[in-house]
């Protein structure tokens, strides 16, 4: 035995990849498994891309040990223990952290000018020499286990990779540039506050009229694209296919899928995560799903040690790097560690139906190279909690079931919600992942996508999620999305001939509608407030400016547009599902006055603080079991 912790095994001859013993003979020989159990796996692999070794694993069948002792004697290597004996700090100057990501090995120990390389894949080794080639420079494998592996990679290269995943978008894609405290930002928002009290005490009406236009035309533009949306999921035909009639990957194997479930503060959530996903059809061997936790996250932390977790499950820990703390960087620094040629995102409260990733994998094997991103249609599992958990539930049936399908349908960009994503992670990582500091990441991800020639589908399959259903969290929840919203539109909109170059005229008007007007419908709601006036027998401000005419004009246009928008979410949960929501319909203009709340938080936080991270706490509702279920009313 070596003070190095080796044990020098003695010389034997060279095997080639040949004569060497089949990890599964091995197995066998030491008892570790039955043959029969051998078979089923060797039959398994036949249509899953997966190792031997992992496969049995999912089975519950072996251990990790188990495989790496194997693999050690298929190869005659050393096997090490990681934990008892780590790599040095100074380890790191001798392999690059991507180098170490991309081969699965981490840097062990250096013996004059050998370094002895710890991996999980003995028979790759050879790819990372030829990858690594260093005059008077040799490698040589030892074997560890992979969760010892990537354990070290954190360990040795973790403040590396978490500023790496603050600045993975290239700088004239995102916000970062931008200052948390911006004396510039404060100074606009402080001039227009002035102009626009001066103009207020100067000329009262025609302010106030030239406001209520600005907030015409705005609503104009959203109105616009609902109602082609809505005539477009009505009678347009789809471009895309029902699940129903995908083809069946029958002549390549099934692919490794990642999913990435980022977690913060959560105490109740993990155990009933857990029990949800366990429940997908997908075979496990080749589903990896990434609990992402924040360093110092103690009570999450707590709460996962306390629960048992599949051979499936990671858990991967976000290093401090800066004051920057947010969904979008744990979502960068957690991809480098996964395995799947699919990247997933649930969120922490999610229940997604049972055969989800199945028919996301069909779909990719048969959709078109240039389709990145496949969205999933999002629904919620507490509706009849409270009021606002009702209103909740019927605004996004309207915007998943008809606002956005006709919205794809008329060939518009598509802003992703923040789970039931899935990317070709080639692509992804092509696009250098998300948006660090935009707390809109996914809808700003969804733009970046458009602009670079790709594109995103919707398919009907659903997850369920938990509605707030407090005032207060929908209000802390919608001021963040207001705010991305508005950072999104800024940064997108810095070269706006580029932008119209990239995407197209009429998905540039698009972009406009999505974000900027959205943001400025609940801005200016209460301009509009100001018409319930007339009612109390009060003179409003138009009526002096462009007439009684105009005034009733306006009125009309924006009873319209409540009609609107009450039509689409009668026709969205007209299903059997949410049918017991149709009365509900009729309070929306009521329940949206929350978001002019929220608007107005969230032009504070884009002023002063961009990049604050207003939490949702999730695990207060729980969820029933879901299966398969077909939505109440389809996507095309």
């Amino acid at each position: 035995m070596s003070n190095l912790g080796l044990e020098f095994l003695a010389p034997t001859p060279a095997r080639t990849s040949e004569n060497r013993v089949p990890i599964g003979r091995i197995l066998v020989d030491t008892g570790v498994i039955q043959q029969q159990h051998l078979e089923h796996a060797l039959a398994e692999q036949r249509y899953c891309d997966a190792p031997l070794g992992e496969l049995l694993i999912a089975r519950h069948l072996v251990t990790e040990d188990d495989v790496a002792q194997a693999l050690a004697a298929q190869h005659h290597l050393q096997l090490v223990d990681l934990n008892q004996t780590p790599p040095k700090p100074d380890m790191s100057s001798h392999l690059t952290a991507l180098d170490c990501l991309k081969f699965s090995v981490v840097p062990w120990r250096k013996l004059g000018k050998t370094i002895l390389v710890a991996t999980d894949q003995p028979d790759r080794f050879s790819d990372v020499v030829d990858s690594l080639a260093r005059i008077g420079i040799s490698y040589l494998p030892v074997v560890a286990k992979k969760t010892q592996i990537k354990h070290q990679i954190s360990t040795l290269y973790g403040q590396e990779l978490a500023r790496r995943a603050a600045s993975r978008v290239a700088s004239d894609e995102s916000c970062r540039s931008w200052q948390g405290r911006s004396y510039r930002r404060s100074g606009w928002a402080l001039l227009t506050a002035v102009i626009l009290a001066s103009l207020s005490v100067s000329q009262p009406a025609w302010t106030f009229t030239v406001l209520i236009l600005g907030a015409l035309l705005t609503s104009i533009m959203t109105v616009t694209l609902r109602s082609l949306a809505f005539f477009a999921k009505t009678f347009l035909s789809t471009p895309l296919q029902k699940p129903s009639q995908l083809c069946h990957i029958s002549a390549t194997r099934l692919p490794k899928v990642s999913v990435l479930v980022p977690l913060l503060h959560e105490e109740e959530i993990a155990t009933a995560l857990i029990a949800r996903l366990s429940r997908l059809n997908y075979p496990k061997a080749l589903l990896q799903i990434v609990l992402v936790l924040e360093e110092g996250d103690t009570m999450t932390r707590d709460t996962i040690a306390r629960t048992a977790l599949p051979s499936w499950f990671e858990v991967i820990e976000v290093p401090r790097a800066g004051r920057l703390r947010t969904k979008p960087r744990a979502l960068n620094y957690a991809l480098d560690f996964c395995s799947g040629s699919i990247i997933g995102v649930w969120d922490a409260e999610d229940a997604p139906e049972t055969d989800q990733i199945d028919r996301i994998v069909e779909y990719f094997a048969q959709a078109p190279d240039d389709v990145a991103c496949v969205q999933g249609v999002l629904d919620y599992y507490n509706a009849r909690t409270s009021w606002i958990s009702r209103c909740f539930t019927i605004e996004y049936a309207s915007w998943w079931r008809v606002v956005l399908p006709g919205i794809a349908r008329l060939g518009m960009i598509i802003p992703l919600g923040g789970t039931t994503l899935f990317f070709r992670r080639d692509i992804l990582e092509k696009l250098c992942g998300w948006d660090a500091h935009n707390v809109t990441e996914d809808a700003d991800l969804g733009v970046r996508l458009a602009r670079h020639g790709f594109k995103t589908v919707l398919m009907t399959t659903v997850t369920y999620e938990e509605a707030n259903f407090r005032a207060w969290p929908w209000i802390k929840q919608r001021s963040r999305w207001l705010k991305g919203f508005l950072i999104t539109w800024c940064v997108h909109m810095r070269q706006p001939r580029r932008l119209i170059k990239e995407v197209g005229v009429i998905r540039f008007i698009g972009i406009q509608t999505l974000f900027f007007a959205t943001f400025s419908q609940f801005i200016a709601a209460p301009l509009l407030w100001s018409f319930c006036l007339t009612f109390a027998g009060m003179a409003h401000p138009i009526e002096t400016t462009l007439g009684t005419g105009a005034l009733m004009g306006l009125f009309s246009f924006f009873v319209f547009a409540e009609l609107l928008n009450i039509s689409i979410a009668l026709k969205a949960v007209s299903g059997t599902e949410h049918r017991h929501l149709l009365p509900w319909a009729i309070t929306l203009p009521i329940y949206f006055i929350l978001g002019t709340f929220a608007a107005y938080k969230a032009l504070y936080e884009f002023v002063l603080m961009p990049f604050y991270w207003d939490k949702t706490q999730h695990g207060l509702s729980q969820p029933p079991c879901v299966s398969r279920q077909k939505p109440s009313t389809p996507l095309p």
